[in-house]
């Protein structure tokens, strides 16, 4: 919005005094309303007038007994340069566009993006109102498309017998790949062609290996039963892969939307539906020399490998390897046995150190040297205090025992 500065203010009456640029302003705000963005009107052409810009410039117009309505429209270059006809004064019309305003002149217009007679333009929103109906359904989904066989047998084609798409995919897959075309005809035009089309395609269903939809070029009436949802229910149930190739690469059609892939012509079609026999050739060729150049490598390999093991089972050198094997091992049980006989004599010697230490603490070992052992009442005498005159003494020697009476005590002077 443009405002060339604060409001006029008040009159002296209190009532507000808006400038131009406000006014425009607030136009603009309620042109805003989305009700008046992306809409189809339809009206009569008046005041037609083809600008040497390329801009369209006319008014759409409508009488209604004693009224009448008339709305300025304007159709930019970048829209005109797509359209089919060329509009004429009188002519009945529906356009597509938005409202806006033009606020240098205060006037507001419809910009028009798209345009078609009556007739036609009502087969146009029958076509969006589908598309919308179908993408509903899920029958667009991109991961809903299938990969087409890579090496095909027999290619399925619903057309008509006798339209040039049918001799056009012939050519192409003659040329290409020997695969056998299946035609499934029907007629691709007029009153009730999408349920010869619909039909078609069930009937040739399962039968082949990959089917391709599709027709020449021509006006969008031409085209239309492709558009017809029989048509694009068809295409999106088929089993088999299905490539749609409805007019020339500028026509979209709604069955492209349901097929696995779009191809802009039949003759593309066909490209798509079949490898070409000569690369498929070249690559089997390269695939060839490289297996080959493989093979000769191992083959070199092995012949290597076999060598060395002649050489290394030749008699004189196995007999040698074996004799330096045996040396080996025998080198190795003698070191084994000498350090096992090590480790032996090494456990001895401490064994033994052991065991003359525990000889040394046996209290027995005394006897041997002709002590004994007093025993009075079970326990060990160890001094001449734990006895007394009379005490039964059991004398322990080396060889056996006696028993005795003790007669006198006689204490040790340092006692």
């Amino acid at each position: 919005m443009m405002f060339c500065g604060p409001s006029a203010g008040p009159d002296r009456f209190g009532t507000p005094i808006l400038r131009v640029s406000e006014v425009s302003g607030l136009i603009c705000d309620l042109l805003d309303d989305a009700r008046l963005h992306e809409i189809w009107v339809r009206g009569e052409v008046t005041n037609y007038k083809d600008h040497t810009s390329g801009h369209r410039y006319f008014s759409l117009g409508e009488r209604n007994g004693r009224s009448s309505a008339l709305i300025n429209c304007v159709m930019w270059r970048t829209y005109a340069s797509g359209l089919g006809f060329t509009p004429k004064d009188g002519m009945d019309i529906l356009a597509r566009g938005s409202v806006e305003v033009y606020e240098p002149h205060g006037r507001y217009q419809l910009i028009v993006r798209e345009m078609h007679p009556a007739g036609l333009g009502e087969r146009h929103l029958m076509v969006e109102r589908w598309k919308q109906e179908l993408d509903a359904e899920g029958l667009f989904a991109p991961e809903r498309r299938r990969p087409l066989p890579a090496f095909p047998h027999r290619i399925g084609v619903v057309t008509s017998s006798t339209g040039a798409a049918m001799q056009d995919i012939l050519s192409v897959i003659s040329r290409r790949y020997p695969a056998e075309v299946v035609l499934s005809p029907t007629v691709v035009q007029g009153e009730g062609a999408h349920t010869e089309i619909a039909e078609a395609i069930r009937r040739i269903d399962r039968l082949v290996d990959v089917i391709i939809v599709g027709r020449g070029g021509g006006s969008f009436e031409d085209l239309f039963p492709f558009n017809h949802p029989d048509v694009v229910r068809a295409v999106a149930r088929c089993q088999t892969p299905v490539i749609s190739a409805v007019g020339h690469e500028v026509d979209t059609a709604l069955c492209d939307f349901a097929a696995d892939l779009r191809a802009p012509t039949p003759s593309a079609a066909a490209e798509r539906a079949v490898p070409d026999r000569v690369e498929v050739l070249r690559e089997l060729s390269g695939h060839r020399e490289r297996m080959g150049a493989l093979l000769l490598h191992r083959l070199a390999a092995a012949g290597s490998e076999v060598e060395d093991l002649r050489a290394r089972m030749h008699p004189r050198r196995l007999e040698r390897r074996v004799h330096e094997r045996m040396q080996r091992l025998a080198e190795h049980e003698d070191l084994l046995r000498r350090s096992a006989l090590a480790r032996v004599q090494r456990k001895r010697s401490a064994l033994a150190e052991v065991r003359a230490g525990l000889a040394g603490k046996n209290p027995l070992a005394i006897l041997d040297r002709g002590y004994c052992i007093v025993e009075s009442g079970g326990e060990i005498a160890r001094s001449a205090g734990d006895l007394r005159p009379g005490d039964r003494v059991v004398l322990r020697m080396k060889d056996g025992r006696c028993r005795a009476v003790i007669e006198e005590i006689t204490y040790d002077e340092d006692l």
